[in-house]
């Protein structure tokens, strides 16, 4: 008999492995960067693919089926890809071939592993990095960089913003040495890695800029026209958006072929997963460079196009946005499913916990941005998460969210 949080448990997963799925059959993305966002952007102990395999896809399948038959959601009709694999008896890990080849159990290499040969390299000289913003995520990616051995200059609007940057990293430095994790002779090669600077034109001769400002469209498209005529010929610009379209900044320059997204997770000096994000124009070289440049910064970068959510947003927020209309029907209470979720899936939080630490208005605008670019009926943001937004209870930065902090 199953119990109530393997009902949870897999209502709420499978139709995510299902989306999974779907991302690698369209060669949105490879099966190992697919599996890899979920892993290191999210925490997860397996990504999606992998999880699959080890279910079973007839397994999942078969559930997937029953759970269309109920809904009519095509979000929840079995992939043409699981469907096919389990038709050619590719069922996972017990039966040898699934997403992954297996032998005794453990993945074994086949001619989707990448060889030493693959490794992304330096089509670029990088040398000095120029960082645009003086918020978390900005002053993250500047010691980032610093403590990678590069020399930094980051751009504020004022002097107090810079100095602010600077006590960051030296707070971080400080609880390094403290944990034992460093030393005075490290933390000082760092600070003296870094350069402020109130004026863009202090970014005339670095090799790369990585733009962390507001998510405004229009706020970033001005900046990267001003980054064209800044920078010098050569110079790579990214931005780390994590919604906004990539193309729409690289069109605001005349050199879009330059232009590329490098999504850092939120802290970005622990996350070690960048998304690098290209367009129809970025070129080559430069997708190289940036992923090779990622491995030196001792980060993992998975490479995928540019639409909605990349590839880690656009398979977790969907997830989440199915627990709050789970919770709508009545059944169980969020704390149920959180703590299915947790107990059968080993997930570092349940769904509501971990939208009340993203922050409830975050989940909904991106939800809402999936809706749109994709047009799922199923893709709409639930009710009471529109509700919850409405009456300002954000999560845990306002004090109450799906759960309260008091």
């Amino acid at each position: 008999m199953t119990s109530t949080n393997e009902q949870i448990s897999t209502t709420l997963v499978y139709p995510y492995l299902n989306h999974a799925v779907r991302m690698y059959e369209e060669k949105y993305a490879s099966r190992a960067d697919v599996d890899a966002g979920m892993r290191f952007g999210c925490g997860y102990p397996v990504g999606p693919l992998a999880a699959t395999d080890a279910i079973g896809l007839d397994v999942v399948r078969d559930a997937l089926a029953a759970r269309f038959a109920e809904s009519g959601d095509p979000l929840h009709r079995p992939a043409d890809l699981l469907e096919r694999l389990v038709a050619e008896g590719r069922t996972g890990v017990a039966a040898g071939r699934g997403f992954y080849t297996y032998a005794d159990g453990e993945p074994v290499a086949d001619e989707e592993t990448p060889s030493a040969d693959d490794a992304p390299q330096l089509r670029h000289e990088i040398t000095r990095v120029g960082v645009v913003g003086t918020g978390t995520m900005a002053a993250g990616i500047v010691e980032v960089f610093a403590k990678a051995g590069y020399d930094v200059v980051f751009v504020g609007r004022s002097d107090d913003k810079l100095a602010g940057v600077v006590r960051t990293i030296t707070k971080n430095q400080d609880r390094a040495i403290a944990k034992g994790r460093g030393d005075e002779a490290t933390k000082e090669a760092v600070l003296g890695r870094l350069t402020g600077a109130t004026s863009r034109d202090a970014l005339a001769d670095v090799d790369l800029v990585v733009e962390a400002i507001a998510e405004d469209l229009e706020v970033k498209r001005e900046l990267f026209a001003d980054l064209d005529r800044i920078c010098k010929p050569g110079a790579i610009l990214a931005t780390t958006t994590s919604s906004l379209p990539i193309r729409e900044c690289a069109a605001a320059t005349s050199r879009p072929e330059a232009v590329i997204g490098m999504h850092f997770f939120n802290p970005a000096t622990v996350m070690k997963l960048v998304e690098v994000v290209t367009t129809a124009d970025t070129a080559p070289e430069v997708d190289e460079t940036v992923r090779a440049l990622c491995a030196r910064t001792g980060k993992v970068a998975v490479s995928c196009g540019d639409r909605a959510g990349f590839i880690v947003n656009a398979l977790l927020f969907p997830y989440l946005n199915d627990a709050v209309k789970l919770s709508e029907e009545g059944t169980h209470s969020l704390t149920e499913i959180d703590a299915a979720i947790k107990e059968q899936v080993a997930l570092p939080m349940g769904p509501f916990e971990l939208l009340d630490v993203v922050g409830n208005d975050v989940s909904l605008a991106i939800q809402k941005e999936l809706h749109a670019e994709f047009g799922e009926p199923g893709l709409a943001p639930a009710v009471t998460l529109e509700k919850v937004v409405a009456e300002g209870r954000l999560g845990r930065k306002t004090g109450a969210g799906f759960h309260d902090y008091a």
